[in-house]
Formats: C-alpha cells, sequence, structure tokens
C-alpha cells in the first residue's frame, strides 16, 4: 500500500503549470547542481526528485505509519521522570523516517535537507495525516525548523538546522494556562544573566504539542513591566541543555499518539531569535501562517482516510439484498464527501502555491534587489497567501469534521466501535477546527480579505480562465453566486456598528470559500475531465449553502440581533 501513488490528485497538483515557475524560482538558477550531486540539473529534474520522495513517503505511511496507528492510539505517550516516552509505534515512526532522510525535506542543502518547496512538503503532511492524524503534528513541527531558517542568526542556523535531517524533534511552545488564543498575554519570563550571558527562562506553558521536543521556539516576555505583545520576544531552547521538565501529558479524545504537555521553565538556557519584542509581532505570526497551513494538510488527510473508510464500508455491506451503496441516501453522502474532500485538496494547494512563490521571491531578494515586477508579484502573492490560509484552515477543519461524522453514520452502528478505525478518525478530527486558532480566529483572519475586495478580484481572475463548452453551465452557476456574494458583502459593509459585522463575518467568508473552491475545481476539471464531476456536485450544493447565507443577511435587521442576546440572558427580545 502506497498513501501516494494510491491517490492521482497528488500527482494532479504537483504537476500544476505553476510549479515550474515556483521551482525555477526555488532554485536559483539550479546554482546547487555544481555542489550536491542530488540536487537536480532542471525543472523536470526537481519535479521528479518531488515525485520519488513522495512515493518514499507514501510507502512508508502505508506500510508502517497506517500499520501503527490503532495501537499508538491505545498506548500513548508516558511520562517518566520528567521527561516524555513516546508509544513504541510512534518510535518507529519516527525512526523510519529519519532513516529514509525526508525530515527536512524544505530546509538548504546546506543544512541536509532537500530544498523542497512547500507543495510537496504540504502534500507530505497529508499523507502522514491519513496514515496517523497523531503523528502529523510530530512531522509538521518541522515547520519551527523553517522559522529558524528564516529569521535566526548564521550561527544558530548552522548550531540547530543539520539536526533536523537527523531525527532532531520540535515543538513551538506559545500558549500557557491564562494565554490560549491571546498570546498578548503570555507571561513566561525571560531574563537576561550577565553572570552566563545568556537568557533563562522560567515560567510554565500549557497544551504544548510534542512538548518535550529536542527543539523548542518559545515565545516569552523579555520586557519588563510590560503587559502586551510588543513586550515579547522569542527563543530558542535546546532539550540538552536541561531547565525544562515535562509535568504532565494531556489525557486527549483524539490525536492520543501526539504528546501534548504541560512544560515548567526553571533557569532554562536560551538563545533569542530575531530581534527583541518582535517575537509576537512578526516570528510567531510567521509560524502560525505556517501551522494553519500544515493543520490544513492534516485535515485534508483526515478527510481522504474517511472518505476511503466509507466508500470502502458501503460497497462492503449488504442489506435488504444489496450493497448500501446502491441506495441514494448513502450514494448522495459518499459523493457529497467527495467533493468536499477534492475541494478542501484544490483549496489547499493553491494557497501553498501562493505561499512557495513570495517565500522564493524572499528568500531571492537575500541575493539581490528584486525588480519592479517581481517585488509587485511577490506582494500580490503573499496577499493571496494571507488570504487564502485562514480560508484553508477553516474549511479543511471543518470538512474533516464532518467527513468523519457521515462515515460513522454510512457505518452504522459499527462505526461507534473500536472495531473500525473510523472512530479514531471522528476523535481525531475534533481538535482541528481548535488548535492552531479556532474556525471563529480563522473568520477574523480572512474577513479582511472580504471586506476589501481582495476575495472578489481573485474570483474574477478565475472567472476570466476560459472553460471547455460542457462545462459552461457551472460557469454560469458560479457568476450567479458571485453576484449574490457581492450584494451580501455590500450588505454587511454598510452596517454601522462592528458588532454587526462581527455577527455576519462567517457567512460570507463561507461564501466566498464556496465560490473559490467551486472556480478551482472548475478550472480542475479544465486540466483533467473526472474533476468535473466534483465540480458539479459541489457547485450546485454550494449555490444552496450560499443562497441561504445571502437570503438571512437579506432579510436581517440590526435589531435582530437583541434576540440573540436575549436566548442566552432568558428574557423577552427587545
Amino acid at each position: 500500500m502506497n498513501f501516494y501513488t494510491d491517490n492521482k490528485d497528488l500527482r494532479f497538483h504537483l504537476q500544476h503549470p505553476l510549479m515550474r515557475k515556483i521551482v525555477d524560482l526555488k532554485e536559483k538558477g539550479f546554482a546547487d547542481r555544481d555542489k550536491y550531486d542530488y540536487a537536480p540539473q532542471d525543472v523536470d529534474d526537481a519535479l521528479d526528485s518531488y515525485d520519488k520522495t513522495l512515493e518514499i513517503v507514501g510507502d512508508i505511511c502505508g506500510n508502517v505509519l497506517a500499520a501503527n496507528a490503532e495501537t499508538v492510539d491505545q498506548e500513548g505517550p508516558q511520562v517518566i521522570d520528567g521527561r516524555v516516552k513516546y508509544a513504541a509505534g510512534t518510535q518507529a515512526n519516527h525512526d523510519v523516517l529519519t532513516q529514509a532522510g525526508v525530515y527536512g525535506m524544505s530546509l538548504p542543502r546546506e543544512y541536509g535537507g532537500l530544498n523542497f518547496c512547500m507543495v510537496p512538503y504540504v502534500m507530505s503532511a497529508e499523507i502522514v495525516s491519513r496514515a496517523d492524524a497523531g503523528f502529523g503534528n510530530i512531522w509538521g513541527l518541522q515547520d519551527c525548523a523553517e522559522t529558524i531558517h528564516e529569521f535566526a542568526s548564521k550561527e544558530l542556523k548552522d548550531e540547530f538546522l543539520p539536526r533536523i535531517n537527523l531525527g532532531a524533534t520540535c515543538s513551538m511552545d506559545l500558549t500557557e494556562p491564562d494565554a490560549g488564543s491571546d498570546l498578548q498575554a503570555v507571561m513566561l519570563k525571560a531574563t537576561w544573566d550577565e553572570q552566563s550571558q545568556r537568557w533563562l527562562l522560567n515560567g510554565v506553558k500549557r497544551f504544548i504539542t510534542n512538548g518535550d521536543a529536542d527543539i523548542k521556539l518559545v515565545l516569552a516576555r523579555s520586557e519588563e513591566g510590560t503587559a502586551d505583545g510588543r513586550g515579547l520576544s522569542y527563543f530558542v531552547h535546546d532539550k540538552k541543555d536541561g531547565g525544562v521538565r515535562v509535568r504532565r501529558i494531556e489525557n486527549k479524545l483524539g490525536i492520543k499518539g501526539s504528546p501534548t504537555c504541560e512544560l515548567v521553565f526553571t533557569n532554562a538556557p536560551a538563545r533569542i531569535v530575531g530581534d527583541r519584542r518582535l517575537g509576537l509581532i512578526r516570528y510567531v505570526m510567521s509560524l502560525m501562517n505556517g501551522a494553519r497551513l500544515g493543520v490544513g494538510a492534516q485535515s485534508v488527510g483526515i478527510c481522504e482516510m474517511a472518505y476511503r473508510e466509507a466508500l470502502k464500508y458501503a460497497n462492503e455491506r449488504v442489506q435488504f439484498g444489496k450493497p448500501i451503496i446502491r441506495f441514494p441516501a448513502v450514494f448522495e453522502m459518499l459523493a457529497l464527501m467527495k467533493a468536499k474532500l477534492q475541494a478542501a485538496r484544490t483549496l489547499l494547494y493553491e494557497t501553498a502555491r501562493f505561499v512557495d512563490v513570495y517565500k522564493a521571491y524572499n528568500l531571492l531578494a537575500e541575493d539581490r534587489k528584486l525588480t519592479p515586477e517581481e517585488r509587485s508579484e511577490q506582494k500580490e502573492y503573499q496577499r493571496l497567501a494571507d488570504f487564502y490560509t485562514p480560508l484553508t484552515k477553516l474549511f479543511a477543519s471543518e470538512y474533516s469534521n464532518q467527513l468523519t461524522y457521515d462515515a460513522i453514520q454510512i457505518h452504522g452502528g459499527s462505526g461507534f466501535m473500536k472495531d473500525y478505525p473510523i472512530e479514531r478518525a471522528y476523535r481525531d478530527a475534533r481538535i482541528t477546527t481548535i488548535y492552531e486558532g479556532t474556525s471563529q480566529l480563522q473568520v477574523v483572519a480572512a474577513i479582511r480579505g472580504v471586506t476589501t475586495g481582495a476575495a472578489l478580484a481573485q474570483v474574477r481572475k478565475y472567472a476570466a480562465e476560459p472553460v471547455k463548452p460542457e462545462h459552461e453551465h457551472l460557469h454560469y452557476v458560479l457568476e450567479e453566486m458571485t453576484v449574490a456574494y457581492s450584494d451580501a458583502v455590500e450588505k454587511v459593509a454598510l452596517l454601522s456598528e462592528a458588532e454587526l459585522v462581527e455577527f455576519h463575518a462567517r457567512k460570507v467568508v463561507e461564501m466566498a470559500g464556496h465560490i473559490i473552491m467551486g472556480y478551482l475545481l472548475l478550472l480542475d476539471a479544465q486540466r483533467d475531465d473526472s474533476y468535473g464531476r466534483s465540480a458539479e456536485v459541489f457547485i450546485k450544493k454550494a449555490k444552496s449553502w450560499n443562497a441561504a447565507h445571502a437570503s438571512y443577511i437579506a432579510d436581517f435587521k440590526p435589531d435582530d440581533l437583541a434576540a440573540y442576546k436575549a436566548v442566552l440572558e432568558d428574557r423577552p427580545a427587545e
């Protein structure tokens, strides 16, 4: 079983036309081909390397990670003398991926990486999460290495980055008992010690994924007398230096193989990453965007697993003399599951491509001055990535919950039992709409793209692309949806109170997302006719979803908000 080669969607997205531009930018004229014998000679060679490496990841995921997932879920990690011991299957997963040399695939070759762009790295995260969503967290925390590469000094990069390919694990230590989503409230203290000439960290962190990692990025308050984000800096801590103890591992509903820790820092030595006072404002925001893309990939992996389990069961389960897949109530659910899966996936890789382009320009700018055209393109792709990243996290995570729910429903009573892996996937999916920013916070992050017209501008770019005659009816439906969406946004924008705009934010963000995913599926169908089937199902359902939102917004009166407050206060509406 190979979780890459058995999924034609992945190669399809790897062969997107924009990938050639991305590879060319990433490789900077293929300067590494004379330094490293494994560096690609040209674009085709690089794309072939992506493909072959993903085959290796797919083989390990299909035959090792997936096989270990159930025992990992049952065994879980332990705390022994203030340290974490992984479940046996988790350790085996980590060891085989390390031996395969695929950790740090996106890091430059000078640090032992493969210099891959974001798209194949995100694909690897999807494949890993399909096999075991909990292990997807450990794999995805390589994002910390990206942050070190992007913002740390050369000294820190030279010290820490070569260890990633050798299996060093990472964590991002942000949240605290009194600082969840509100990271400005972080109070773990960083103090400069003159005697040792280093920073010392003291305090408690909670809900830290893979908290006993070898390399830890820690958000801490470096400026005395401050209480907001401007007093926070970012630090790297090496586990070998000591000073951090695991107090406990949280007993979670799902992703049980991923140790979620409460940590106590006691004079833990650390080095600062970048500049003081920019820990939250710049570095954590960059890391969080990467983490949100990672949760998007994790969610799509869960969606893939849920759809496959439901499809397999529906074909095998016979009721009233025929497989249940032949009943309209079941095949309608399955068709919509596949359409949502492919919609979330095409949004995920569109986002990853946007991230790839602007990050490649950022790296290019370190070597030479960008031309005005390059600078303009860099800014445009960054704007798109800033809007699409929360949109991807929102939809992919919500769909992972919906698809695992529907998959259990198709399994019937059997799906409620631990005999089938869908029960585990259902539990694993639940966290995806919560961590790295809840769905509600993703709406807050995405709403600016709606109110500034950025979403509408991108939709119109998609609409300008030619479609085959057999798809023109779907193009027309999307145009109708765009008009209704534009009207809804205009009405919301006219509301005088910020509270009223916030009340409708999710509705207009969802309307934008449905249209964008509809267009992306339609454009996918221009390259491969098979995507036309999912486009047909998704766009027609999305039309009804958007119509409901548009109708609600059109009929809404500002005084209606009082009814919602009255429900909570158990009193008559004013």
